[in-house]
């Protein structure tokens, strides 16, 4: 087969959940199925990096899909032609996108639909653009894949998608994120938190991922406990919210909550292995990788008892209510002073862990493909 990809978010140093999907599945399967060739369509230049095998043919498609109307020009009038010429069997997207102007058969990966349940988060053109054309994607769609059993559901009832047309595929958890030694720890501590334990959250500070809640509860777990600990906020803060600034601003220990905005791979999780727990209090979550990744370091969890996260989670974490300040900082006070429960939740993620893996996901991509 010629299998065309949609590969515009492989972008170097700068993977997040969806090209992380992207990234882990597409290294596998191309490298175990030497037999098939794979189109990766990119929107701008390419890191060779992202050339796993020897099958993989590159090609930029323009234009680059900075905003909504360049997203439906490269996916329209910009793959199209690329499909045509590489007589491509399969367009495989990654990230949900797919084009209207094309008959061969088509699997995007919709990883959720917090568009629709939030749309107060998402800016006027953006939303347009899903409003309109996610609908017909799902409608294009030859398989759809999603990464969660809430997701599936959520897709099946808004769109009234009949269950066999839909595969769940997990994610996985990079190799790299595993637990580190004590003196790693203490490094790690005294170059990022000024040696001091901290909690740690991890991904852009967007309204849906609950920042200013998560400094509210830290602010209340200090006043009532007076901890040596800090909060880390590792990620982006290029959708910074004025909720945010003001729970930072009004925050009683605000010198306590130390922002390191992006951080490399390699850095990022040898501060998620070397973290006293990781507050993932989302509001709406698809799957929820970091939650995985904690596991696979060691390190106890604190997230929300909403959408897709319970699923991730299992028995094996601290469950919050990410509505409720009170909720976020219970579960804080609870992970610090409770060592015994912080132990069992640590033995309780090394079974919950092994459902998930990169090898797994990428094997259930392939036989989506295969249907």
């Amino acid at each position: 087969m010629n299998i065309a990809v949609n590969t515009r978010l492989l972008l170097l140093n700068k993977l997040e959940g969806l090209g992380r999907f992207a990234c882990e599945t597409l290294k596998r399967i191309t490298c175990q199925h030497p037999e098939h060739t794979f189109i990766f369509i990119f929107d701008r230049k390419f890191s060779d990096e992202f050339i796993f095998s020897d099958n993989i043919i590159p090609v930029v498609a323009h234009p680059q899909s900075r905003h909504p109307v360049l997203w439906y020009m490269f996916f329209d009038w910009g793959i199209p032609p690329i499909l045509k010429k590489n007589k491509a069997d399969l367009f495989f997207s990654p990230d949900g996108w797919l084009s209207l102007r094309t008959d061969v058969p088509s699997i995007p990966v919709i990883h959720d639909l917090n568009f629709f349940h939030n749309p107060q988060w998402v800016e006027k053109a953006p939303r347009a653009y899903y409003n309109y054309f996610f609908p017909r994607f799902v409608k294009k769609a030859t398989r759809i894949i999603t990464v969660s059993e809430f997701s599936k559901k959520d897709i099946m009832e808004r769109f009234a998608v009949h269950p066999e047309r839909i595969d769940v595929v997990y994610n996985g958890s990079s190799n790299g994120f595993v637990a580190v030694s004590e003196e790693i720890k203490t490094k790690t501590k005294n170059a990022y938190s000024q040696g001091c334990d901290y909690f740690l959250f991890v991904g852009l500070v967007h309204p849906r991922k609950n920042m200013a809640r998560v400094i509210q509860a830290f602010d209340a777990f200090k006043k009532s406990t007076t901890a040596p600990v800090k909060l880390l906020i590792i990620g982006s803060t290029k959708y910074m919210t004025s909720d945010v600034d003001l729970a930072y601003n009004q925050a009683s220990v605000k010198n306590d909550v130390l922002f390191t905005g992006r951080v490399s791979d390699d850095v990022l999780r040898q501060i998620m292995a070397s973290s006293l727990g990781l507050v993932y209090t989302s509001l709406f979550e698809g799957f929820g990788i970091p939650i995985l990744e904690a596991m696979n370091c060691d390190v106890p969890v604190i997230t929300s008892n909403t959408s897709s996260m319970p699923e991730v989670g299992g028995e094996a974490v601290i469950y919050a209510d990410p509505y409720s300040v009170d909720s976020i900082s219970t579960a804080m006070r609870t992970l610090y002073s409770d060592h015994k429960l912080s132990q069992e939740l640590i033995n309780k993620a090394r079974l919950q862990r092994q459902k998930f893996s990169w090898d797994k996901t990428a094997d259930l991509v392939w036989k989506s493909i295969e249907k």
